[in-house]
């Protein structure tokens, strides 16, 4: 089953999580129509390498020229309109920088990974379950629900200033008529009822001005409790939702949220603006003695402009935080002279700011440091913001090709002007630094860790299992200090695992069949009771970037054996697919006959139901007849082969063993005893 097809089939709150990364990054019409081709290809190379990139963009055009023909045969008019603006959406925006598209995609692709290992894993931990309650928090709803309603009062305000109005343009028209009876009809008795009614006019006028001036107090104030109390409060945890999703946390949600709440509190505040000019326009008119609108005006006023300028201030966000195209699950982290992308995003969406709005980008020189380094920006450092043709519209703006560069500085430089990213960190939770590293797994290669992977883990930093949970753990130790007896440290460990994954047995990783992190002791315990040939995969504790597997027999006395392979790492993996190794894989049994002993990964699955559908090739048989090609050569095959030793039960085989192929094995164990070869692993060659 394709990605997309998995992607299509989850929950209504993961798939709402896909439909909001997809808002402004990748048309998901074009990542639906072409799923399959999608995913047949290598966009995270293609983000390394402009010529590759450009290949792709131009077959992505291509293929999305196949679809437009395919559906004008249909006549969908709606489809054909929106796959051309599309297409021409993509190429405008990407052909001049086809590595950027390449980004997106593969961040795309890996977001999809990430969501797919969040619904397959129930298992959270504290600070996950803290940031998604936080996400559909009750404070969340009251913001909703407390802006709808200072919306609504501006509205009915507005119908108040137009009934102010109304009246005043009333009693400014009956004033003005009765001014031009001659006085002697002044003491006429309807002109006297006259002179009551526009007293009494001129009562009301007063009245409803102080009314709406009491109103639009009220709403300032509301607007400012809300503002401070709890939209910035919202904000925050956004911004702390994004540092957390930096490294490799749950994906961050809720900017589209934030940003209806910003626009509704700016309308309200430039419509409180308005009508608080259209009141003073109506003091110039008509004022009077004890008049509320100059005494109140300028205080108000003062008020609206403040909390216009701080609600602006805290609108600008940096939607997608710094990261070099070269390195997508790695943001924040950056090279001198490499190109590094930042997009910034205007929370407040009002059509008169469109092309109002330029953003400059700069790095702070004020930051009081300890270092002597100092930094510039290379690349275009400013630019308007633009409306985005996405869902929301938002007012946004994409630095896509700056550059750091140090300079050196004098002898006397001051530090404060200067940048260090890292000095002396502190102390880490270990119960939160495991989740940490379990975000990173979901994040890089599409899976996250489990508990007993987490509890094997935090028995390689501490030693002492039954305590992590309430443990401290160092900087040093986690990334400094080299594991016991070992010569590298667990990052170091750790990070070379990723990388095997990645590169090599991501498919295997994300179908939940690589148990990786278990200890040698633990494999045993869970291996014994089972049938023989039952297996399990585990990374090498002692090679940086291998993987083993154990599986468990019965001797003739009933005694359990396990064995384990010599640790398969890059370089064994380049040649052959680990899938086909698990497949083919051999060993010379007593009467020097070689079998498969893989029958079951644990606990139960028949090897071919788990790995079949990740087989690259046929089934490769010593014993499977051979003809001769066209130009003469038998055709070889190339298989991994063990001997099972007497003297042990763990057969290790060195690494520096040339491949061969199995013909050219029949012969060596013609002349050799089975103690000499231990292991050989073969690779494609030509027989004679």
């Amino acid at each position: 089953m394709s990605q997309w097809n998995q992607v299509q089939q989850l929950e209504i709150k993961f798939l709402e999580q896909v439909d909001q990364f997809y808002d402004d990054t990748f048309p998901m019409e074009v990542r639906h129509l072409l799923a399959q081709w999608i995913e047949g290809q290598d966009w995270e190379a293609a983000s390394n390498n402009e010529t590759m990139a450009t290949i792709l963009l131009q077959n992505l055009l291509l293929q999305l020229d196949e679809q437009l023909g395919r559906v004008a045969q249909e006549k969908n008019l709606l489809l054909i309109h929106n796959l051309k603006r599309i297409r021409k959406l993509l190429q405008g925006k990407y052909q001049g920088n086809p590595m950027h598209i390449a980004v997106v995609i593969s961040n795309c692709l890996r977001e999809e990974r990430r969501i797919l290992a969040a619904a397959s894993m129930p298992v959270q931990g504290p600070l996950e379950k803290s940031l998604q309650s936080s996400v559909v928090s009750e404070r969340q709803r009251d913001v909703e629900h407390k802006v709808a309603a200072i919306r609504n009062s501006v509205q009915m305000t507005e119908q108040d200033v137009k009934y102010l109005e109304d009246l005043q343009d009333e009693f400014d028209y009956r004033y003005k008529t009765i001014q031009t009876i001659d006085q002697g009809d002044k003491n006429n008795v309807l002109v006297k009822q006259e002179v009551l009614t526009l007293q009494d006019m001129l009562n009301t006028l007063d009245f409803k001005r102080k009314e709406v001036l009491s109103k639009i107090t009220q709403i300032i104030s509301e607007i400012d409790t809300l503002m401070n109390n709890m939209l910035l409060e919202e904000l925050l945890d956004w911004k702390r939702r994004q540092q957390i999703a930096c490294i490799g946390g749950p994906l961050h949600s809720g900017l589209d949220q934030l940003q209806n709440c910003f626009t509704l509190l700016a309308e309200s505040l430039f419509q409180v603006r308005r009508q608080m000019e259209k009141l003073d326009e109506q003091s110039t008119k008509v004022s009077y003695e004890g008049d509320p609108i100059p005494l109140q005006r300028p205080h108000l006023q003062k008020q609206i402009n403040f909390l216009i300028y701080n609600l602006f201030r805290n609108s600008f966000v940096v939607e997608r935080q710094p990261c070099m195209p070269t390195h997508p699950q790695r943001p924040l982290v950056l090279k001198t002279l490499i190109q590094f992308t930042v997009k910034l995003r205007l929370l407040i969406k009002l059509p008169e700011l469109n092309y109002q709005i330029k953003v400059k980008a700069t790095i702070d020189k004020n930051v009081s440091t300890v270092s002597n380094r100092r930094f510039i920006l290379c690349g275009t450092h400013v630019k308007a913001m633009n409306m985005e043709e996405s869902s929301n519209g938002s007012l946004s703006v994409e630095f896509r090709h700056l550059q750091p560069k140090e300079m050196k500085s004098s002898a006397g430089g001051k530090g404060n002007e200067n940048l260090v990213f890292f000095n002396n960190p502190p102390m880490a939770a270990l119960s939160q630094l495991l989740e940490v590293l379990s975000w990173q797994f979901s994040s890089y290669v599409g899976r996250g860790l489990n508990s007993d992977q987490l509890n094997m883990l935090a028995e390689k930093l501490t030693v002492q299992q039954a305590s992590y949970n309430d443990g401290q753990l160092s900087w040093a130790k986690f990334c400094k200090e080299h594991l016991p007896g070992k010569t590298f440290t667990f990052w170091v460990w750790l990070e070379a695992i990723l990388d095997l994954i990645k590169k090599h047995i991501l498919p295997l990783w994300i179908d939940g069949y690589v148990m990786g992190f278990v200890s040698k002791e633990k494999e045993r315990v869970l291996l014994k009771d089972k049938m023989p040939g039952t297996f399990l995969l585990r990374f090498s504790e002692s090679n940086l970037g291998g993987i083993t597997f154990t599986w468990v027999d019965q001797s003739e006395n009933g005694e359990v054996r396990f064995h384990s392979v010599e640790p398969y790492n890059k370089g064994r993996l380049a040649a052959l697919p680990f899938a086909d190794i698990l497949r083919d894989y051999k060993v010379i049994m007593s009467e020097n006959v070689p079998e498969n002993p893989l029958k079951y990964l644990y606990p139960d699955i028949p090897k071919d139901k788990a790995f079949g559908k990740h087989y690259s090739s046929q089934p490769n048989e010593v014993s499977r007849p051979t003809e001769r090609d066209d130009k003469g050569y038998v055709p070889s095959v190339f298989i991994p082969i063990s001997t099972i030793r007497s003297d042990t039960t763990e057969p290790h085989s060195p690494s520096d063993l040339l491949p061969m192929s199995p013909s050219v094995y029949a012969v060596l164990r013609e002349h050799l005893s089975p103690t000499v070869i231990e292991t050989a692993m073969s690779s494609p060659c030509s027989a004679d």
